[in-house]
Order: structure tokens, then C-alpha cells, then sequence
């Protein structure tokens, strides 16, 4: 089918022979027999408009089907085109994963017509995405296809499965509906059976049709019988100078193939023709051979060995030692002849004598010749690809045509599209050229079958069958290539070919007998619906095949289908380079055996699978493959879709336990919760006795009983008791809580805030007399002077280093008595050093400090002076969960102050209250947490994890307190890992490596954790307050709350939802911590992450697997191990190679997959254990360092050498590791942990390490601390190198070094050592677009990315260096300010590091960024650094403007105070 896109109109109209057509697919199922560019397409488009339409298209799916995925494209934009219908289009390369059911369901929701491969289609109702019934029009393009296996059939056979009353409408085109003229009207009737349709044609307005389709002129034109040789040739042909006989089968050139290709392209072509073929195969699979010798020569080679070799001119020839002697003499042969079948670099390409051409060649020049005019555009049709490529490249270099034809090849995709040498043209290749066809840049296509029909082409001048005719469909399809009235159809035969020419004519006068058999036909005709008797399968056989439909799903299994899922099941197998594809292999004849990979983890009878005895070989294959298939789906193995169960794709919204996660998309990056918060005030009190050093001083007041808690802070131990009612006096229950208030409120100011505060506080700390009762009196004393009294009588010598007192005039700090000075008034002179020493009198220094607004205090020259110390006020309340000491309540060498009496009030708080007012910030910080963390305990139903482990772990790090859950997220990062492989590995048996990463990645994810954090509310038991208390947090918003029969014990918060995935993990990291792994199950049972349940591994998994002596082979393994197997079955597995085939055992992939996860926890376990003081960050990289493939592969080789126990069956790979193992041997720990990237040992000697790990969990029942203990003694060389400040790889150290540095325009950039190596082997640093390391080879990119980076590191640093990065970068300030805020933004949203690309500038500095802050995650803070914690994180704290300097922030607020006081003066 064939439609000129460019001439169609948006309103075409049309004619009447397609309005017959129309009117009569209205009626029924039919078959429109039409020609070539009649305009069938634009018919069913009409036919689409009225289904759409009417009620039976309601909420149904319009199919448009194509053989071809070239045709999809241009049948979809032309639908698209004529209707206003939601037009999607799917081929091989844009269609949704079959396991992804989301994104189908939102097609079919989103769309009303696909445009599509059958094959999709077939698999869309195989896999019961899509049922027939779903369907209300089925458009089959050149549906003469549907015979035998096509997928047309297969949907076919569907359609026939569904009741009557709900199949849809079938509408099939085609210009050739007859494929046998021998048999016409069978073959007609097996069609219209097939597709459940009538063939018909236009009747009544047959005349206005051969108007708009006429036909061409056909000639047939002989050419004389080729020669069986060619003088002209020159003697020295590449066909003797390659002697491909004699070459040694070893090297792995299909001869016999390539010679009888060569033997058909000499016949028809010529001796230039059948040479430039041989040139172009022998070459192309010359090189991929050398390419492969070359990739695996340098693939373990070290970086200084690999750039040696790299950039030598020439190439080492230790590079080529793989190489075999003969391949390098073929490659010297063909470069010799490249300028004769190439284009030499000197000028154009050689001319091809008509002498070298076949008779064939020579005519058809001739005729080209004789038919060329300026506007000419021809179609050559030939049978083979080769051929065709072939002829094209000779058309233009034969002398005649040489300035006239402008020739191009159009072929097929090709079946073996893993070999790049005979691969056919892609689907973009194959547009391109047509395009080029149709604007003329091209005037000639030798095409094969591929452009007989379906593909959009002008009308020709002249269609040449180059080769002969197979078949009636070829001949009607490619003659409507030419189209034109003047056009000609021009038949090559070779003089004497009678059978040729009978062919011909049997096609040429049997087409207008073979239209009249369907022409004449009557619409009203009842259609057989009987299943096709194909050519080649026995009747007998069809009516024995079964149809297996999954009761669940609807998901439909046939024989046609069975070995496509058992082909795609394998594919999915992981494999490494050394392992060839995983594929069922078949035996037997008319009873097959299908024999599935020993990769797939099944027992071994369950990889072989016998079907029944049929008449066919493909028959039997189709039988076994339908019998494995069905056997595979009861054992899960494919699920109830008949999908590889556990796809990658389309299982990401439940859990590997079928659970559903719920849609976290639109959560917001930063959280607005509710948290649990204990301060309230309610009409009942509680009164908590506070003592320090187990001595009662005060008591704390609050509507909420609070738990026993203690602490040390200050040089004081800190506790309270159990809480007691308050009992007020009703008569005064008022006033006595605004007394409590007010004292507080004054005891805030003095010891904390230095501000008033106007909120309504939720907590009081009051005084307490002898029966650990409030003091009211001493209460109601003190609020009478709530900044201090003036009055100094009764103050003595006793009260020195108790009494607190301060300043009116300079209130930021209170200060403690030291002693009165008599010796010392205002009009004394500073002695020398002090800081009055600058004025003549202490009384001119006064004066000058403390003159505010022009107005000066008033202080007499000869008034008592008093000397104390100053006392920083305590605004933070970070404590520590290690109870260290903290700084005392008075720093060891405190500041001397001197003041004039008459400025000074002291407070009437005694020393014990004050004291204790000092500590209420971190007392009630820790209520907080002890409080939140027993809520979480009991709401969650969390096992008794340690106290202050549970708080720590739900403490974010926005709060910068001095702990955090970070260290705990890490080592709940490997715990989590760990117990969901453990689950995964145990319920799921029969599924193979890949399909357990799939599932563990999801159980992990963090979009996983988030949604069960959210579905438990654990955001309301998280602290994120910081410890600065500037402005009192403790505070309710209004009255109302202070009088509530049922308070509200929540406290509004925002931090970022990354905090609810991190607490998570941080949960499961302290539960472990405590109690190890199995309180880590329960803790993670009950935060529903999956891990399989509650019960000890041991318990639930152990005793499993029967015992076995293991082989006398392993008898060193176990004693270097120190632990005997009882499960030999497992050493051997963990040793088995996936290239080794073995029948009696699996390979180690899933062990692999089990010791990953093992390992990974044994170091971070270690780490979190001996380095308490190191952040999550060092944490992080000194694990990686010690669980990268370069450290397990050494230990693999030097501790346990299973290198040579490992089984294998692949002889480049034993000679990859053969290379390495010395390297292995030779390299220190050190080096390992420093300069590990720098090596890539072969991945199956980390791989067997990781493999025998995991067995050995297996064996001892899971016991993970019997198995952790054994990993540490078999790692111990490595682990003691370990330490938290341990250098980050280069990468990493150019980022960190780049983002302090502010440069934003850096970037990696890859390329090419050397053309003939075909990879990306090298890597340039650029910056600023100038390289300034590199390009640096090496064996992978990643390599050589460290390589380069350590270059660029030295260069960017080095103040000689020309690209000295502080005289080099242009980045402005402002600039890279607000690029550094964009960035941090940017992190803070939880940016996946996976996406983001380095060889862009965006990318790397987004990376640096993240790099930076990941290294220089600061350590919790100690107590004395409280006071430098950035303030304002929390909304209610956010008073004064950040721009605001710390220095006036104290002017501001001391001005404050002043201003307060003297208020407070002028009312006494």
C-alpha cells in the first residue's frame, strides 16, 4: 500500500470507487482488493471516522495494523492527519516494555487509535493487556500476510476465540489477495477464512478506478548467458590472493557461506560485482574478529600498559597477540585492494569497465541508458541483500552512467541483527533513503522485497525485476511501483530461462482470470471460518494444538507463541561478556525435547521438558516449548501475564510481597507535619521535681506527665522525678498560674532568651520549699521585681560567687557576684592593660559606653563599685546521648567586670533556681526526645530498642544537634540490603539473578520507604527542632490552650520528606544495634518493609537443604575458612561459572546476588563499631573502598586462591584471569584501599568471593554472626587499613576541590585513543571548554575518568600551570553565589546522582556540590560550639533579618532591654 504523503490535502475528498468500498465495509468484514496507489488507506480512514462514531466504538480501541515497522510511521501521520482522533504510534522502538501495565493502561486511556506491528498487537492480547473484545475496528495493511505463522494469523486465531457478538470489525487491504494463481480460488477462500472477510473489489464505478490506477507497459528484456570467465578482469583477483579455503577453521569465518554468495554474485553481478562482495563481507567480519582480539588484549591490561599501547604510532604489536597470523595477513590483503573497490583518497572512484560486468549488468546499463531523462526515477527489485548493495554501488561507477544515475540500496532489518557484518538497514536508514528518493536526490533504488509494498514512494518511470519473479504477490507489488501512465515494467530474463519466462507469463495472463474470481463475488456470501490448512503443518497436527488461557488475567499461550516467551525468558538470564546469549536448546525430531539453560535456577528435572509425539519437527518444537511454558507458569516463573516474573519494568507500585506502595509523587520536597509534642498546658498540672546531682532545686510544671529522664550537662547530673498533680487553690487557681508564668517568664530572660517573651508558655519551672512543693511566696517575692532589684542591703560576702545580678545599661549578659570593691570608685584610674584604660576615670569610660541617643546615665563620681564575672546565657539545648561533660556553668578563667553599684539589679532567684533555669533547655530537649521516642515505640509497635538509640534515630541532621540518625541510616542502609536479599533469595527459588535485583531495588527504593513511612505517620514522632532556643519554642499559640479538657499535644514542623526514608532505615540501623538481626526483622515487620516477616532467619529458612559431603577439591577452601561446610552442593554451586553449562548444578549467580548483600553489611557493621566518632559520609566511602571489585578479587586470589577452584568454560575469560591473578598477588592492602579504581580485575574473581559468602551463610542456617565473624577473619588485611579520613578518589577530590573553588564550568568529556578500537577509551578534563588533562586512555571510561581527573587535580593547583584554576576561571561572584544556591536547592530535593551527567557543566557542579557536602557532612557539634549554630531554622524563630551582623543583632537586643527597664524606672 502506497500514498503520496505530500499530495494529500487536509480536506481530501473521496472518490467514488473508495465510497463503494466504504459503504460496502459498513456491512460487514471485508477484504478491499485495490491496487497500488488506488487509495486504500484513505478508505479505512473512513472506515476509523464512522466506528469512532457510533455507539459500538464507546470506550473501545481503534487497531491499525502494518506488517512492516517502516510502516508505521507513515500510516499513523496520515491517519492522524485526516481525523481529529487520538492518533499513537508503536514499533519495536517505541513501544512500552510488555511488563509495563502502567504505562499500557495509560495508553489505551490516553489514545483511540494505535497504529502498530502485529507482533505488538499479538503480544499486547498474549500478555492480556488488551483483549479482542476491547476492540472495535481491526485495519489489517497488506493482509494478504495472513497465512501460516505471520502474527497476522496469531491475532487472527484470538479473534476466533471470542464470542461472535464481541469481535470486532475486520477491514484488510491489499492489491494481491490471490498468493497461488494455481490454485486461485482455494487461495482466495484461505484468506477470506483466515480473516473471517470477503474479498471484494470495485464493480460499479470499475471505469473512474483504472483512471486513477492505470497500468504500466511490460516489456521483458533478455540478456545473453553469462561467461564463465572474463578476460578483462584483471588476473590478480582478491578471490585467489585470499585462498579462503585453506583458512583454519579456528578463526571463525563462515567460508563455506561467504563462497556460495560469492558463487550467486559472480553469476549475476560479474567478477567486480562478486569481488566488491567479497571485499565488503570478508572485511567487515575481518575487522569485528580483530576488534574482538583487540577489546580483550587491552580489557585487563594496567592504565600504564593500556595508554603505552594506546597511543603508540603505530599500535604495539603486543596489542595484536590475539590476534591470529592469518587474520592480520587477510587485513594486509584487503587494505592493498582498497582503492580498487573503494574510493582512494586521491580522487574518485575507480571506473567499472562494462567488461567486468555480468551480460545481466551490461543490459541493464543499457536500459538506463536508453530511459534516463531529468526528471527519471526508477526502482531496481533484486532477491538478495548483498546483491543489492552491491549493484548500487556499481551503477554509478559504470562509464555510461556515470553522470546520470544517482543509486542507492533499500533492504530489509535482517534476521541476525547481533552481527554487525550481516545486519540489513535500520528503520531511519531505510526513511532517510526513501526520503532522499522522493526529493531526487537519489534517482535510482535497488531494492529488495522491502519495497514491494507498504513503503511511501512517487510513482516510477521504470520498475526493473532484476532477478526473477517468485511469486504472484511480488510480481502485482512491485509492477504497482510503476504507476504512471507512461510508466514501464520492464522483466529481466536470461536467454533460454524457459521456466523463468513461463512464470512470467503465467503471473502476467492469469492476473485479470484471478481479479474476476473475486470481482464477481457476492457480498452476501456466507465465509467459512475453518482454521487454514497451511502449506507445511498436517491438519492432524492443528486440530491436536492446545490454547492455554490464565483464569486470573485472560493472558493466552499457543503453540505460535510458546517459543517467542521461552526465547525472551532466556534473554533476560544476566550473563557477563564471557558467557554467551542464555537460549532453550531443542533435540529430537517428531518428539522434541526442550532443554532450558542451567542458569535459570530450577532443579534439573525441571529444566528439561519432553513434548508429544506430532508430524512435524516444528510441530514437536512448538509442542515442547507450549508444555515448558505451561509447566513454567505453575511454577511462577512466568507470572499470571506470562511475563519472566518480576520484570524490571512495570512492578514498581507493590512489593516483592505483593503489597501495594502507595503513589508518592506528589508529596511535597518539603513536609509540613503534625509531630507528637508533650508541651502543653491543660486544667490538669503536673509537677516534675528536677534535681541536680540528686539534690531536688526547682520544679517543672507542664499539662502533660512526663517520663523519668536524665542526663549530664554542666558538671550536673540531671534527673526528675515521677510527675505528681498540682493541686491550686480554687480561690487563687488563677493567679497562681500567672504567677508561675510570670516567674518564668523572668527566669527565661535572665538565664536564657535575654527577650520578653508574649506567647503563653506551656511549661513553668518554679521554686520549691522543704516538702517538694511550689513556693508560692518565694514566687510571688521575685515576680515583684522581675529584672532585679536596685536594692543591695543585706548583700554580703555570703552571697559572693552565688548572687547573679547585671547590668541595666549593657543587658546581654548576666553576670555572677565576685566580690565588692571599696577600694575602687568612678573617679579611679584603670590600671594599665585594662579595658578602660583608654579613659582617665572609670566613670569617663561608663559615660561614654552607655550614652544612648544623646541622654547619659546618671553615675556619681565617688559611688560603691562591685566586680563579677560574666555569665553567657545558655541558648541552645543540645545534650549529649554519651553523657560526657559538657562546659561547666563557669568557664575556668571568667572575665572581671567592674561596674558602679547604682547600674546594677540583681536577681531574686536563688542560686539553686538559676542553676537549674540554665539547664531547662537541654532538659527539655531531652523530655522531648525521651518522650516523642516512647510514643514512636508504642504507636509504631516497635520491639525495645535502646532508648537513645531510638532517638538518635529519629533526629535529622537538619537539626544540628550533636547526634543525628545519619550514622544509624548507613549501617540501616546495609541492614535493610540485607534482610530483603535474604527474604527475596528464600521465597523466590526459581528466579535467576536479575529478577531478584529487580525485585530488592524496589524493596529498598526510597520511594518504597517513603510511601510505608507515610502509611504509618511516622513524620509525627521525628525531631527536627534546632537546639538554638533565642526565642522560647516552649509556647502555645493562644489562651484557649491553656484550659483544654483534652489538650493538643502537636507541634507544627517542616522538614525535607528525604528525613522520612532516612528515619526508616535509621530504625532498622538502631534496632540492629541493639539487639542485631533479628530485632532488625521485627522492627522492619512492623514498619512494613519487606523482609519476610518477624522470625529468626535460623528459624524460618535453616535445616532446608539436605547435607552432603563436600568434595575433597574444597578441603583447603574450608580450612583457610576455618569453618566446615555441610552443604557441599553449595561450595560447588558458588564456584560454578555461568559459561560452565553444568547440569548437576546452578551457577553462582544467585549465592552472588546473596554475598553482595552479605559482605556489604560484615564492613559496615565493622565500621559503625570501631569508628563511633565518624560520620555517615567516612562511613560510606570506607566501605566502598572495601567492598569494590579490585579488594575482593585480591582477597579471592591471595586468602582463599578460588581462582583455581573456580569452574569455568570459557578460554578467554581463564586467560583474563590468568593476566591478573599476579597483578592481584603483588598488590599491597594499602594500595588496594588508595588505588583500587585503578585496577579492573575480571569481575568473576569478586563475583566467586562474593558467591562463596553467601554459601556460607546458607550452610550455617543463617546465622549471620557466625558468618560475619568468619568474613572479618578472611578480610582482616583489609579492614585494619581502614579509617575515616581516608582520601577520596580523584573524581571525587576534583569536585570537592572545584565547588570550594566556585568554578562552575567544568565538565568531562570522552573520546577515542584510536579509531580501530571503536570505544570510548579516553577522558579529557575540560574547563572553561579547554582541556587541561587528556584525553587519558585507559581499559574503561571510568578508569581513565580518575585518571584524568588526577591530572586536572595537579594542573588546576599547580601556580606554574598555565591552566592555574584561581587565574583561569571567569566566574563571577555573583554568579557563582547564585549558582551555589540553585545547586543547594537543587541537593536538597534528593537530586538521584544516577541522573546526572558529568560531561555536561550543569551536571558536574551539581555532582560537586553534592560531593561536598557529602564529604564535609560536618560532625554533630560538641556543646561549646552550640553558641555558633546558625539560628533561624525553625519558622517560630525567624525574628530578626539574616543580613543583620551578629554584633548588632546584640546591640538590638540589649537596646531592647534598656528601653524595657527604663520603663520599668519610670512607672516605680
Amino acid at each position: 500500500m502506497a500514498l503520496v504523503l505530500d499530495a494529500v490535502s487536509d480536506t481530501l475528498l473521496p472518490r467514488r470507487y473508495q465510497e463503494e468500498i466504504f459503504v460496502r465495509a459498513q456491512q460487514g468484514n471485508v477484504i478491499a482488493a485495490l491496487d497500488t496507489g488506488s487509495g486504500k488507506t484513505f478508505i479505512s480512514t473512513l472506515l476509523i471516522k464512522w466506528i469512532a462514531s457510533r455507539e459500538v466504538g464507546r470506550d473501545k480501541i481503534i487497531v491499525f495494523l502494518v506488517p512492516k515497522v517502516a510502516l508505521v510511521q507513515q500510516q499513523g501521520d496520515f491517519i492522524g492527519k485526516q481525523t481529529t482522533l487520538r492518533v499513537r504510534q508503536f514499533s519495536g522502538a517505541t513501544a512500552h516494555d510488555m511488563g509495563d501495565r502502567d504505562g499500557w493502561k495509560k495508553e489505551l486511556e490516553d489514545a483511540d487509535v494505535f497504529v502498530m506491528t502485529a507482533q505488538i498487537f499479538l503480544n499486547l492480547i498474549t500478555h492480556s493487556h488488551l483483549g479482542v473484545d476491547k476492540v472495535s475496528l481491526i485495519v489489517f495493511d497488506e493482509c494478504h500476510h495472513t497465512r501460516k505463522n505471520h502474527a497476522y494469523n496469531g491475532i487472527m486465531r484470538e479473534y476466533f476465540q471470542s464470542p461472535a457478538g464481541t469481535r470486532p470489525k475486520i477491514f484488510g487491504m491489499t492489491a494481491s489477495p490471490i498468493w497461488n494463481p494455481k490454485n486461485a480460488a482455494d487461495s482466495l477462500a484461505t484468506l477470506e477464512r483466515n480473516l473471517d472477510a470477503k474479498v471484494i473489489a470495485v464493480k460499479e464505478h470499475a471505469d473512474e478506478l483504472s483512471g486513477h490506477s492505470p497500468k504500466p507497459t511490460e516489456i521483458i528484456q533478455l540478456y545473453p548467458t553469462p561467461p564463465a570467465t572474463y578476460p578483462e578482469y584483471p588476473s590478480k583477483s582478491l578471490r585467489r590472493r585470499l585462498d579462503l579455503e585453506h583458512l583454519p577453521p579456528e578463526i571463525g569465518i563462515p567460508v563455506d557461506k561467504i563462497l556460495t554468495r560469492y558463487e550467486v554474485t559472480f553469476h549475476s553481478l560479474g567478477p567486480f560485482g562478486a569481488e566488491l562482495f567479497l571485499y565488503m563481507e570478508v572485511k567487515q567480519r575481518v575487522a569485528q574478529l580483530v576488534q574482538d582480539a583487540l577489546d580483550f588484549s587491552m580489557d585487563y591490561m594496567t592504565p600504564a600498559q593500556y595508554a603505552q599501547t594506546a597511543l603508540a604510532q603505530p599500535m604495539l604489536s603486543g596489542a595484536h597477540d590475539n590476534v591470529h597470523p592469518r587474520l592480520r595477513e587477510i587485513d594486509k590483503t584487503l587494505e592493498t585492494f582498497g582503492d580498487f573497490f573503494g574510493t582512494p583518497e586521491s580522487g574518485d572512484p575507480k571506473e567499472i569497465p562494462l567488461g567486468w560486468c555480468s551480460p545481466k549488468v551490461c543490459k541493464l546499463a543499457e536500459t538506463l541508458f536508453d530511459r534516463y531523462t531529468e526528471s527519471f526515477q526508477g526502482i531496481i527489485f533484486v532477491e538478495q541483500r548483498h546483491v543489492a548493495t552491491c549493484l548500487a554501488l556499481m551503477l554509478s561507477r559504470i562509464p555510461i552512467l556515470q553522470h546520470i544515475i544517482r543509486s542507492e540500496q533499500l533492504v530489509g532489518h535482517g534476521k541476525d541483527t547481533a552481527n554487525a557484518h550481516t545486519k540489513g538497514m535500520g528503520t531511519r536508514n531505510q526513511q532517510d533513503t526513501v526520503k532522499m528518493f522522493r526529493e531526487r536526490v537519489v534517482n535510482v533504488l535497488v531494492a529488495t522485497s522491502v519495497a514491494e509494498e507498504g513503503l511511501d514512494f512517487p510513482a516510477c518511470d521504470v520498475v526493473i525485476r532484476f532477478d526473477p519473479v517468485q511469486h504472484m504477490v511480488g510480481y502485482v507489488q512491485s509492477r504497482g511501483r510503476a504507476r504512471h501512465k507512461t510508466s514501464t515494467f520492464i522483466i529481466m530474463l536470461q536467454e533460454g530461462a524457459q521456466s523463468q519466462a513461463e512464470r512470467y507469463l503465467q503471473f502476467s495472463q492469469s492476473e485479470p482470470h484471478l481479479k474476476q474470481v473475486y470481482q464477481e463475488r457476492d457480498l452476501g456470501q456466507k465465509v467459512s471460518v475453518e482454521e487454514e490448512e497451511e502449506t507445511h503443518d498436517d491438519p492432524a497436527d492443528i486440530a491436536e494444538r492446545e490454547r492455554y488461557v490464565v483464569p486470573s488475567t485472560g493472558a493466552v499461550l499457543t503453540y505460535t507463541s510458546a517459543i517467542g516467551l521461552l526465547n525472551h525468558l532466556c534473554s533476560l538470564i544476566p550473563r557477563d561478556k564471557f558467557t554467551p546469549m542464555h537460549v532453550p536448546t531443542y533435540e529430537g525430531d517428531f518428539s522434541a525435547t526442550v532443554r532450558l539453560p542451567s542458569s535459570l535456577p530450577l532443579p534439573t528435572d525441571l529444566l528439561v521438558y519432553e513434548g508429544p509425539l506430532r508430524r512435524s519437527k516444528k510441530e514437536a518444537k512448538r509442542a515442547a516449548a507450549f508444555l515448558a511454558v505451561k509447566s513454567l507458569h505453575a511454577l511462577n516463573v512466568f507470572d499470571d501475564y506470562l511475563l519472566p516474573t518480576k520484570s524490571t519494568r512495570g512492578r514498581k507500585n507493590e512489593d516483592p510481597d505483593g503489597i501495594p506502595i502507595g503513589n508518592v509523587d506528589k508529596v511535597p520536597d518539603m513536609l509540613d507535619a503534625q509531630v507528637h509534642d508533650p508541651w502543653v498546658q491543660g486544667r490538669t498540672l503536673w509537677l516534675h521535681i528536677v534535681r541536680l546531682d540528686g539534690r531536688p532545686t526547682a520544679g517543672l510544671v507542664t499539662g502533660t506527665p512526663l517520663p523519668d529522664v536524665e542526663l549530664v550537662a554542666s558538671d550536673f547530673f540531671i534527673s526528675i522525678d515521677q510527675p505528681r498533680e498540682v493541686v491550686l487553690d480554687p480561690r487563687h487557681a488563677w493567679s497562681q498560674r500567672r504567677e508561675m508564668e510570670d516567674y518564668t517568664r523572668m527566669g527565661l530572660w535572665w538565664c536564657i532568651t535575654g527577650r520578653g517573651i508574649t506567647l503563653p508558655l506551656t511549661c513553668y519551672l518554679v521554686p520549691i520549699n522543704r516538702d517538694c512543693k511550689i513556693d508560692f511566696e518565694a514566687i510571688e517575692l521575685a515576680v515583684l521585681n522581675p529584672f532585679g532589684s536596685y536594692n543591695w542591703e543585706g548583700i554580703g560576702e555570703e552571697h559572693y560567687g552565688h548572687l547573679m545580678y547585671i547590668n541595666n545599661k549593657e543587658a546581654g549578659h548576666p553576670l555572677i557576684l565576685s566580690r565588692f570593691r571599696p577600694d575602687i570608685s568612678p573617679s579611679t584610674r584603670p590600671p594599665e592593660g585594662s579595658r578602660e584604660a583608654a579613659f582617665p576615670t572609670y566613670r569617663a569610660y561608663w559615660l561614654h559606653k552607655y550614652t544612648r541617643k544623646g541622654r547619659a546615665p546618671f553615675i556619681r563620681e565617688d559611688g560603691p563599685c562591685v566586680e563579677g564575672f560574666v555569665l553567657d546565657r545558655n541558648s541552645s539545648s543540645a545534650y549529649s546521648l554519651d553523657n560526657d561533660l559538657s562546659p561547666a556553668f563557669l568557664p575556668s578563667n571568667p572575665t572581671a567586670v567592674i561596674l558602679p553599684l547604682e547600674i546594677c539589679r540583681w536577681a531574686v532567684i536563688p542560686e539553686h533556681v538559676y542553676r537549674t533555669l540554665f539547664l531547662l533547655p537541654q532538659l527539655c530537649h531531652r523530655v522531648t526526645d525521651v518522650w516523642r521516642a516512647r510514643e514512636a515505640r508504642i504507636a509504631l509497635k516497635l520491639p525495645p530498642i535502646s532508648e537513645d538509640l531510638l532517638i538518635q534515630a529519629l533526629t535529622l541532621p537538619t537539626t544540628t544537634a550533636r547526634f543525628n540518625n545519619q550514622r544509624l541510616e548507613t549501617l540501616g542502609d546495609s541492614v535493610l540490603k540485607l534482610a530483603a536479599v535474604v527474604h527475596l533469595y528464600n521465597k523466590f527459588p526459581h528466579r535467576h539473578e536479575g529478577q531478584l535485583d529487580a525485585m530488592k531495588r524496589v524493596a529498598v527504593a526510597n520511594r518504597t520507604l517513603l510511601a510505608r513511612a507515610i502509611e504509618r505517620c511516622l513524620e509525627r514522632y521525628l525531631s527536627g527542632e534546632s537546639p538554638s532556643l533565642r526565642m522560647w519554642r516552649y509556647t502555645a499559640s493562644s489562651q484557649d490552650e491553656l484550659f483544654s479538657l483534652r489538650p493538643d499535644r502537636r507541634a507544627s514542623r517542616r522538614f525535607p520528606r528525604k528525613s522520612m526514608q532516612d528515619c526508616m532505615e535509621a530504625i532498622l540501623g538502631a534496632s540492629f544495634a541493639t539487639a542485631g538481626i533479628d530485632m532488625a526483622l521485627l522492627a522492619g515487620s512492623v514498619l512494613g518493609v519487606s523482609l519476610g516477616g518477624p522470625a529468626p532467619w535460623n528459624i524460618r529458612y535453616g535445616l532446608r537443604i539436605p547435607k552432603s559431603e563436600p568434595s575433597p577439591l574444597f578441603a583447603t577452601l574450608q580450612e583457610t575458612l576455618g569453618y566446615s561446610f555441610e552443604h557441599g552442593q553449595l561450595l560447588l554451586e558458588a564456584v560454578t561459572h555461568p559459561s560452565f553449562g553444568s547440569i548437576d548444578s546452578s551457577s553462582y549467580q544467585r549465592l552472588e546476588f546473596l554475598g553482595d548483600a552479605l559482605i556489604d553489611m560484615v564492613v559496615t557493621d565493622y565500621l559503625y563499631k570501631k569508628f563511633p566518632e565518624a560520620t555517615s559520609g567516612q562511613l560510606s566511602w570506607a566501605r566502598s573502598r572495601a567492598v569494590c571489585a579490585t579488594a575482593l578479587a585480591s582477597i579471592a586470589v591471595k586468602r582463599l586462591q578460588l581462582h583455581q577452584l573456580l569452574l569455568i568454560n570459557n578460554v578467554e575469560l581463564s586467560i583474563a584471569i590468568g593476566k591478573y591473578v599476579p597483578v592481584l598477588e603483588d598488590i599491597s592492602e594499602d594500595e588496594v584501599i588508595l588505588s583500587g579504581w585503578k585496577h579492573d580485575p575480571p569481575k568473576a574473581l569478586s563475583d566467586v568471593f562474593e558467591s562463596v559468602m553467601g554459601a556460607l551463610l546458607v550452610d550455617c542456617d543463617y546465622k549471620y554472626d557466625k558468618a560475619a565473624a568468619v568474613i572479618e577473619m578472611i578480610m582482616e588485611d583489609i579492614l585494619v587499613k581502614l579509617r575515616p579520613d581516608l582520601p577520596r578518589d580523584p573524581v571525587s577530590q576534583l569536585m570537592v576541590w572545584v565547588a570550594k573553588a566556585g568554578c562552575t564550568c567544568v565538565s568531562f568529556a570522552k573520546s577515542q585513543s584510536r579509531p580501530e578500537l571503536r570505544r570510548h577509551d579516553c577522558m579529557a578534563v575540560l574547563v572553561h571548554g579547554i582541556a587541561v588533562a587528556g584525553p587519558i586512555p585507559a581499559p574503561n571510561t571510568s578508569m581513565a575518568k580518575g585518571l584524568a581527573a588526577e591530572e586536572a587535580r595537579r594542573v588546576l593547583d599547580d601556580p606554574e600551570s598555565p591552566h592555574y584554576l584561581p587565574r583561569t576561571c571567569v566566574c563571577g561572584k555573583e554568579e557563582m553565589a547564585v549558582e551555589e544556591e540553585e545547586v543547594a536547592v537543587e541537593v536538597a530535593m534528593d537530586v538521584d546522582k544516577a541522573e546526572l551527567d558529568d560531561e555536561t557543566t550543569q551536571g558536574f557542579a551539581t555532582l560537586a556540590r553534592i560531593t561536598l557536602d557529602e564529604v564535609e557532612q560536618p560532625a554533630p557539634p560538641a556543646e561549646g560550639d552550640d553558641a555558633d549554630v546558625q539560628q533561624g531554622e525553625d519558622e517560630e524563630e525567624l525574628t530578626l533579618s539574616p543580613e543583620v551582623p551578629a554584633e548588632d543583632r546584640e546591640a538590638i537586643e540589649e537596646r531592647e532591654v534598656e528601653e524595657m527597664m527604663m520603663h520599668i524606672d519610670m512607672d516605680a
